[in-house]
C-alpha cells in the first residue's frame, strides 16, 4: 500500500471514531424526515411555483452537509495535526505534508457523498422527492460547492491558531452562509435583495445551482464561476498562508 493510501485508510478509522461526525449524518437526515412529515411541506403551494416545500429544501439540506464538513471537520482536524506536532514530524518522513491535506480531502469528500446519496434515497423513497433531472449539471455544481467551502476550509486551518479556534471560527462563519443558501428560508421565499448577494456567497450559489439542475436546467454561468473563483482564489490564499508548524 502507498504512503498516500496508509493516510487515506488512518483517517478513515479516526474518523469513524470522532463522535461529532455523527451530526454531519443525523442533522441532515433529521431535517429532511421532519419537513417530508410535515403536511404544510409536503402539499403544493405558490410559493414554489406550485411545488412542494420539500422539494425546495433537499439542496439547502446538501449544502449544509458540505457546509459542517469543510468549515467544522476540515478546518478542525488540519489546525490540531499543526498543533500537535503532526505535520511538523510528517515533514521528515518519505510521506509529504501536503499527502494528509489530500488524504483529508479524500476522506471528506467521500463522507459527503455517502450521506448525501442517504438524504437523496429517504426523500425518494418516503417522500416522494425526485432527483435531479439534470445529473450532469448537479454533479458539477456539487464538486465545485465542495472544492469552494473545502478552500475556505484549509484558509480556516490555515489561519486558527489551533483546533478549538478552528472549530470556533468555522462555527461563526457556518450560519450565515447557511441562511444564504436557504437552510432557514429557502431561495423562492428570500427578499430579493438577500438572493442577490446569496448568488455571490459559495454555499448561496451552490445551493441555487444544485436547485436549477433538480429542475431540469443546467446551472445559471454566475453559480458556477463563483463556486470557481473561490475554489481558485480563496485556495490559493490557503496555500501561501499554510504553516506545516
Amino acid at each position: 500500500m502507498t504512503g498516500l493510501g496508509k493516510l487515506i485508510r488512518a483517517e478513515f478509522r479516526l474518523l469513524r471514531r470522532d463522535p461529532s461526525i455523527a451530526f454531519v449524518v443525523i442533522i441532515p437526515v433529521l431535517l429532511v424526515t421532519i419537513f417530508g412529515l410535515l403536511p404544510s411541506t409536503g402539499q403544493p403551494s405558490e410559493d414554489f411555483g406550485g411545488g412542494r416545500f420539500i422539494d425546495y429544501y433537499v439542496p439547502p439540506i446538501i449544502t449544509l452537509i458540505i457546509g459542517m464538513m469543510a468549515l467544522n471537520a476540515l478546518s478542525s482536524a488540519l489546525a490540531t495535526y499543526r498543533e500537535r506536532g503532526v505535520l511538523r514530524k510528517m515533514a521528515v518522513t518519505p510521506v509529504r505534508p501536503v499527502a494528509l491535506m489530500v488524504a483529508q480531502g479524500i476522506v471528506n469528500l467521500a463522507l459527503l457523498t455517502g450521506v448525501t446519496v442517504l438524504v437523496l434515497a429517504i426523500g425518494g423513497i418516503a417522500f416522494d422527492v425526485v432527483i435531479p433531472r439534470q445529473l450532469g449539471g448537479f454533479a458539477l455544481a456539487f464538486v465545485l460547492c465542495v472544492s469552494a467551502m473545502f478552500s475556505i476550509g484549509l484558509l480556516i486551518s490555515a489561519l486558527a491558531p489551533n483546533g478549538k479556534a478552528a472549530n470556533g471560527i468555522g462555527t461563526v462563519a457556518f450560519f450565515p452562509l447557511a441562511f444564504l443558501a436557504g437552510l432557514w428560508t429557502p431561495g423562492p421565499m428570500m427578499p430579493d435583495v438577500v438572493r442577490r448577494i446569496s448568488d455571490f456567497s459559495p454555499l448561496g450559489a451552490g445551493s441555487q445551482a444544485m436547485q436549477r439542475a433538480w429542475e431540469g436546467s443546467f446551472p445559471e454561468p454566475l453559480h458556477l464561476v463563483v463556486l470557481l473563483a473561490f475554489t481558485l482564489g480563496v485556495g490559493f490564499t490557503a496555500a501561501r498562508l499554510f504553516r506545516w508548524q
